[in-house]
């Protein structure tokens, strides 16, 4: 493993949900405060952030030029940024991306470039617009120092992805302790496939899009009484920095105290003693207990469907949703999650009940999605 892809520090700074001055307007940056925030960052010590050429409407990559590429020595930092090839129109749009992020940022290379959201149908468009290659092309032309890609998908599509394409030199997964050992989002799983593959790990989601920042109070309760004074964000994130073999641990950061109280839990990190990792265990015990549908994801019901619907999916974000309690975030998860293969074409053969061992009543649940979801 190449040990110059590591930046100096695990913490991660992820522009996606940046601070705004209208709430109702995602490229309203609120610029100095987002200054702010930089400053605090890199005087902590840390070094890598992570945007995209969708991220904002294109103003998260205007402004980290802003508030960091224009303020700081080009080497002081490391830059992230992504295309989302399967949302360009044709070849020629999904290959011009990279030189339009260069141009927003004010940066001749990128120290990371990610074909963003690989996986399940997604990946024809990459395939189709010839992103492997061009990647690479742009790695021996200067303009980017390591090439990998970003999956929401399961262990197996990761595994057939890195067979075919070797030449990544990382992945971002989505990790965290609640997907660990989830049965649909396996994160353990993906870790494991990424290692087999010799492919150090970039996390996002590490607090399930700020979900593990607002647990329910039985939960939360286990983990104030483990730890007075702990935030529920720094569990999460002390999940995360301390697994092995990763090149950073992205954190959302949306104001000035969400960046200085994550930069003080990382500063005070140290892996979890055996006490609290117990606490850990109770506590997502304590979430998996809301779980309304027994779902395992053996996948044994979709293998005969004949409308593809995306059932352990479909299962998995109805129990998020028990566990969470927020609709609004589970509904925009389904809305690409489940995009391939929607609750509302299911034809209602009864096949996938039939094959089912935990016995569901995957008819009804599916309805409910539909009508929750759709």
């Amino acid at each position: 493993m190449d040990t110059t892809i590591f930046p100096t520090s695990k913490m991660g700074f992820g522009c996606m949900r940046l601070p705004l001055t209208d709430e109702n307007d995602p490229k309203s940056i609120d610029l100095p405060q987002f200054t702010q925030m930089v400053d605090l960052f890199m005087e902590a010590g840390n070094t890598y952030f992570d945007t995209a050429f969708v991220y904002h409407e294109g103003e998260s990559e205007v402004a980290l030029g802003q508030a960091l590429v224009a303020r700081y020595p080009r080497e002081s930092f490391t830059i992230a940024t992504k295309c989302l090839a399967w949302a360009m129109p044709d070849k020629q749009a999904a290959q011009a991306c990279l030189d339009v992020s260069l141009k927003r940022l004010g940066i001749a290379y990128v120290d990371y470039f990610l074909l963003h959201n690989v996986g399940g149908q997604r990946t024809a468009k990459f395939d189709e617009y010839d992103m492997w290659a061009y990647a690479q092309q742009q790695k021996a032309a200067g303009k980017v120092r390591f090439v990998g890609f970003s999956i929401h998908d399961d262990a197996d599509c990761l595994d057939a992805l890195l067979k075919e394409h070797p030449e990544m030199d990382f992945v971002q997964l989505q990790v965290n302790y609640l997907d660990w050992d989830d049965p649909v989002n396996e994160a353990r799983r993906l870790v494991e496939v990424a290692k087999a593959h010799g492919k150090p790990v970039i996390i996002m989601e590490p607090a399930r899009g700020g979900r593990l920042c607002d647990l329910p109070a039985e939960a939360a309760a286990v983990l104030a009484t483990a730890k007075p004074g702990s935030t529920q964000a720094e569990w999460a994130y002390r999940f995360c920095w301390n697994l092995p073999d990763v090149i950073a641990v992205l954190s959302g950061m949306s104001t000035v105290e969400q960046a200085r109280e994550n930069l003080a839990s990382y500063a005070a990190n140290e892996p979890f003693s055996p006490a609290e990792r117990a606490a850990l265990d109770q506590a997502i015990a304590s979430l998996r207990a809301l779980t309304s549908v027994p779902c395992t994801a053996c996948n044994y019901c979709v293998k005969g469907c004949p409308a593809g619907v995306k059932i352990p999916q479909i299962m998995g974000l109805l129990n998020l949703e028990a566990m969470t309690g927020d609709h609004e975030f589970v509904k925009g998860l389904y809305s690409w999650q489940a995009a391939e293969g929607k609750a509302s074409t299911c034809i209602k053969c009864g096949l996938c009940e039939t094959m089912c061992p935990q016995q569901i009543d995957i008819i009804n649940q599916l309805e409910a999605a539909a009508d929750c979801y759709e």
